[in-house]
């Protein structure tokens, strides 16, 4: 009787084993993932040449507004930053017939890059024909991304969203 509880419990043990090793090769796999992830991000950063895809909207009221198309973004670059972003608060002096939202096109000046144990803090200014526009990036080392746009003529407005690489048609056009 001994003996075979001794066997079954050897049996159990050693079909266990594999489970239990394809779990830790899991969990490997995952942590590279993340590595690899963290390194193209810093990458982006390191170049200064990456877009943010804007998926929501937290206007100075608070209220999270979400985005739907995926069609807003802002291309950051040093030599062009391109930004095209709904706005939801209050504007205090806006171009008769405008649509409303944050458009612009400029030089970002002032760029200051910080690295924390959790993110980047990307900090510039953009100058642009109607507005100066401090913005203030806090980037994760998932992708994940907030971006706070104050500006000179409209109250201060946050957004959601995720960074990526520019696409290539886009890197040859700049």
């Amino acid at each position: 009787m001994k003996t075979k509880i001794s066997i079954l419990l050897v049996l159990v043990l050693l079909l266990s084993f594999p489970v239990l090793a394809q779990e830790k090769t899991k969990k490997e796999l995952k942590a590279e993932r993340e590595l690899q992830k963290q390194k193209e991000i810093e990458a982006l950063i390191d170049s200064k040449n990456f877009v943010f895809e804007a998926q929501k909207a937290t206007p100075q009221g608070g209220r999270f507004l979400n985005l739907d198309y995926n069609t807003y973004f802002l291309k950051f670059n040093e030599v062009k930053t391109t930004c095209d972003l709904p706005f939801f608060g209050r504007a205090y002096n806006v171009a008769y017939g405008g649509d409303g939202g944050i458009k612009f096109e400029g030089v970002p000046e002032n760029i200051k890059i910080e690295k924390n144990k959790k993110n980047y803090i990307v900090r510039a200014t953009v100058k642009g024909k109607n507005d100066v526009y401090n913005l203030l990036f806090s980037i994760f080392f998932n992708g994940n991304a907030t971006l706070s746009v104050n500006s000179n003529n409209r109250a201060a407005i946050s957004y959601d969203g995720e960074i990526e690489a520019p696409k290539a048609e886009e890197v040859k056009k700049q």
